[in-house]
């Protein structure tokens, strides 16, 4: 009697074992599922300077570009580190104590960078060269603009942050309205016979920019015929004289005043533009001297809200 008690309790604990075995080897197989579950939400994003693994729709998020910030205002996206000078008066809320000052466009504070530890850092032109020092710290997404086929790069990089925050249906409906914008000005600009000069005034010097140049948006995109089709494509624009503008002749010019975007209380660059010999084109004459707003234009372009604001502020040469 004894040793069929014994057989029944060794029996008995061999099923509780192997119960639990399976009940472990469930909970593991949970686990292995939510992994696997947790892989699949991390997205592989490709740019011009490799490739970043990020999470979909990351929460600590680092900006150094002020077109990207634009956008993720625009989607309603939350930052956690931006570089607090010289922002866009219209982002000025990102100056505030509740972001993390990482330094400026030029000079990042990759200290301040690291303790954030973010999930994702978003870096464009001016810091392209210091990709490795930020690809070190975190995933680093460059998201430049390529001005040679701006919309294509444009609408790109929109639809990476997209897929990024999940935010894809927000960013085609803005891409659509962008787009109508753009065409609707663009009916109008080919059909005037009238010819326009980009130039970018800095502390009494002038440069001036074409098609396929930083600001070459205004020909490219919108339309406008260029009073010099020879302007040399540079990042820092053709260095010219007052005298080349008056030759140009331009019927209308278009003034991007880059100390106004980093300095407060700078001289407004029309003073320096609107000279005498500036003063005998037909642009002075008829009033189609186009100062647009440095913000947009030159701090933060490459943005949703900027990108419409750049085409609406063409319409003034109507």
């Amino acid at each position: 009697m004894k040793k069929w008690t014994l057989f029944f309790m060794l029996l008995i604990a061999a099923v509780v074992f192997t119960a639990c075995g399976t009940k472990e080897e469930s909970k593991s197989g949970e686990k292995d599922s939510s992994g696997a579950k947790e892989q699949a939400e991390e997205i592989t994003i490709k740019h011009e300077y490799g490739e970043a693994n990020i999470k979909e729709n990351p929460k600590n998020v680092v900006v150094f570009d002020f077109g990207v910030l634009d956008t993720l205002d625009e989607l309603g996206v939350e930052v956690t580190g931006v570089p607090q000078t010289a922002i866009p008066s219209y982002l000025e809320k990102y100056a505030g104590k509740e972001y993390t000052n990482v330094g400026s466009l030029k000079e990042p504070d990759f200290e301040a960078v690291h303790e954030l530890n973010p999930d994702v850092i978003f870096i464009s032109g001016r810091q392209a060269e210091l990709y490795d020092q930020f690809a070190e710290i975190a995933p680093t997404v460059y998201l430049g603009v390529d001005y040679a086929k701006y919309m294509e790069s444009f609408e790109g990089n929109m639809n990476t942050i997209g897929e990024i925050f999940g935010k894809e249906d927000q960013v085609k409906s803005e891409l659509e309205d962008i787009n109508k914008q753009i065409s609707t000005v663009k009916e109008k600009t080919e059909s005037l016979d009238k010819k326009a000069l980009i130039v970018l005034a800095n502390e009494g010097k002038v440069s001036a920019y074409g098609s396929k140049s930083r600001f070459g948006l205004i020909h490219d995109v919108v339309g406008f015929k260029q009073a010099d089709e020879n302007i040399e494509v540079s990042t820092h624009g053709q260095g010219i004289s007052f005298e080349y503008i008056l030759e140009k002749n331009p019927d209308i010019l278009f003034v991007i005043d880059r100390n106004a975007a980093i300095e407060e209380n700078a001289e407004p660059a029309k003073k320096t533009i609107e000279n005498d010999l500036v003063k005998k084109t037909t642009a002075y004459k008829d009033g189609k001297i186009i100062y647009l707003d440095a913000d947009y234009w030159y701090l933060s372009g490459g943005g949703l809200k900027s990108m419409k604001e750049m085409v609406k502020s063409v319409e003034q040469a109507y």
